[in-house]
């Protein structure tokens, strides 16, 4: 039990991480990451918090990635319900100043890309399963058997594309994102001599098994 709440602890630390990451790379001003295009968009169009938004997107491809046949984690549902709940905490609190300038505008954006990399490495290493963006690419791949990369970029790009139609800003910062992530991603992991192939995720009859000794029905 003290493991999984050391496993628990060390997830949710993640994702509030990752919030933080999101809400630099938001308040940079100078474009938004790819998802977070649409979940500005979805957000401004049906006159919602950036949060909720977050949350019925993720649970969208959450189910979407399950019809396809994914199996999810506790981290999964967690992932889909917390960061929607931590950036809304963030910003209705004012903690994280919004840039007034384009030259203080990109350190803040390679703030958040880098803050991003590290909770990355925190929510995998728990062990709990994917988040629900991770599980949709992975699921396509599959199904199309299309390269990984292939796969990640187009729906990244949809994203893009339906965001920035419903209002979202595209900028300088989107590009940056898009090249930066995977680079800040794999330093981090080297940095840290982590290796997130070596990770076998529990699924959420597992952890349910684990804790319970009763399997799901």
């Amino acid at each position: 039990m003290k493991t999984y709440i050391m496993r628990v602890i060390r997830l949710m630390f993640g994702l509030l991480l990752y919030s933080i990451g999101i809400v630099l790379t938001i308040n940079a001003d100078i474009g938004y990451a790819p998802w977070d295009v649409f979940h500005v968009g979805f957000s401004n169009t049906f006159g919602m918090s950036l949060g909720m938004a977050s949350i019925i997107t993720g649970l969208a491809i959450g189910i979407i990635a399950v019809l396809l046949g994914e199996k999810i984690g506790i981290g999964t549902v967690l992932n889909m319900v917390m960061i929607g709940v931590f950036v809304d905490w963030i910003m209705f609190g004012n903690y994280i100043p919004v840039a007034t300038n384009f030259l203080f505008g990109v350190p803040m954006m390679v703030a958040g890309i880098v803050t991003i990399s590290l909770a990355t490495y925190f929510y995998i290493s728990a062990a709990f399963g994917s988040g629900p963006r991770d599980s949709l690419m992975v699921a396509v791949t599959r199904k199309t058997r299309l390269p990984v990369g292939f796969c990640r970029g187009s729906i990244e790009i949809l994203a893009v594309i339906v965001g920035w139609q419903l209002g979202g800003k595209v900028g300088v910062g989107t590009i940056l994102f898009a090249f930066l992530i995977g680079f800040f991603i794999q330093t981090t992991f080297k940095a840290l001599k982590f290796d997130a192939t070596d990770i076998s995720h529990e699924t959420l009859d597992q952890t349910i098994l684990a804790l319970t000794g009763k399997p799901n029905k």
